[in-house]
């Protein structure tokens, strides 16, 4: 098992927006494409609090390479994304880390 952390800043006043996607929208096309996440963070305390953290769980690379490139390429999410940013960008930018777990982890 593998996990991807990814880290969304987003632009200011647009956290709010982003997690009403995900709420609403992204997390049911995720679950038509078999995308499992293990966990959403906001920042309570910290640099910024317009950054969304979460973690999505991968039995493997090929896996995460087939199900997200399936995601993004979904006509569904396509559409929505665009309705949902109308506004304006949600993002100002997003970074990923793809971790391993250590032998002593709880999570393996």
């Amino acid at each position: 098992m593998i996990h991807e952390l990814r880290i969304y800043h987003c632009a200011p006043g647009r956290l709010p927006a982003l997690l009403k996607r995900f709420e609403t929208i992204t997390l049911k096309i995720w679950e038509k494409h078999g995308i499992r996440q293990a966990g959403f963070w906001t920042v309570a305390v910290g640099d910024s609090n317009n950054d969304l953290y979460y973690l999505l769980e991968w039995e493997s690379l090929a896996e995460r390479e087939k199900k997200w490139t399936a995601f993004q390429n979904d006509p569904e999410w396509i559409a929505k994304r665009a309705e949902t940013e109308k506004d304006g960008p949600i993002l100002n930018s997003l970074g990923n880390l793809i971790l391993q777990p250590t032998s002593f982890s709880s999570v393996k």
